[in-house]
Formats: structure tokens, sequence, C-alpha cells
């Protein structure tokens, strides 16, 4: 691993062979597929999303962690969700 200019660990492929090269290509394949079947199944997870990407705009938290962590553990929370999923398929 290297370290790139903007501080973050660059993957240096050069290492792997070929064939593995190829096994990482189809995992990552794999994965972005089971990825998209599961978020097709949860839609509940881009309004969780959505939600909270919302909450964080229009509040501009300063502590973002402590925000996010507020934000999900609110007890209340499936309720809100709920209702929110429930409205958008009452207008689709």
């Amino acid at each position: 691993m290297m370290a790139g200019k903007d501080g973050l660990v660059k993957l240096d492929v050069g290492v792997l062979s070929a064939e593995q090269q190829e096994k990482l290509r189809q995992f990552k394949i794999k994965t972005r597929i089971e990825n998209e079947k599961y978020l097709r199944s949860h839609p509940e997870v881009e309004v969780l999303i959505g939600d909270f990407l919302r909450d964080v705009l229009l509040k501009r938290p300063a502590d973002i962690r402590e925000f996010a962590a507020d934000h999900f553990t609110n007890p209340n929370l499936h309720v809100v969700i709920g209702s929110k999923m429930k409205g958008n398929s009452d207008m689709e």
C-alpha cells in the first residue's frame, strides 16, 4: 500500500498476479450485485439515509458524529421512517 498525495492509502494492484486480479474483479462485481439486490429489497435504507442527509444539510451540526449518534438512536426512528415510507407509497 502506498500513501497518495491526499493522504489516503492507495492499493498497489501490481503486486497481484493476473489470476488474483481477475478473482478480485469478479469479487467486486459479485459484491456490487449483492449490494444492489439488498438495497432493492430494503427501500427503507434509502429513506433512512435520505432523511439523515436532509437533516444534516438543514441543521448543519457542528459535531456530525454526535448528531449522527442522536439521529440513529432516536427511539422513534422506525416510526418516522415507516411514516415516510407510507407517504412515499401514497405518492406512487
